[in-house]
């Protein structure tokens, strides 16, 4: 398992087409990814999954893999979200 703490700083956080953008992007590695607020722990790779919590900019997320390619689905899951606008 491999996680990674990451402030996100999209300007509208992780709605409607950032969220899209990013389940996408979980979608092309192999390995089970999550994405953690507070105790609500959702899959990264489903759409309702990552909308339901409503992530806003500024506000820190974990990201967590587990499988072949854990690390490089974390590192670029967290480039995704923590660019600027």
């Amino acid at each position: 398992m491999y996680s990674k703490p990451v402030v996100v700083k999209l300007r509208n956080g992780l709605h409607a087409r950032p969220a899209a953008l990013f389940v996408q992007e979980a979608n092309r590695y192999s390995s089970d990814i999550y994405l953690v607020l507070g105790d609500k722990r959702v899959s990264a790779k489903s759409i309702m999954g990552v909308m339901s919590l409503a992530v806003s900019q500024g506000t820190e997320v974990i990201i967590e893999a587990e499988g072949p390619d854990e690390v490089q689905a974390v590192e670029a899951l967290a480039l995704t979200v923590s660019k600027e606008e």
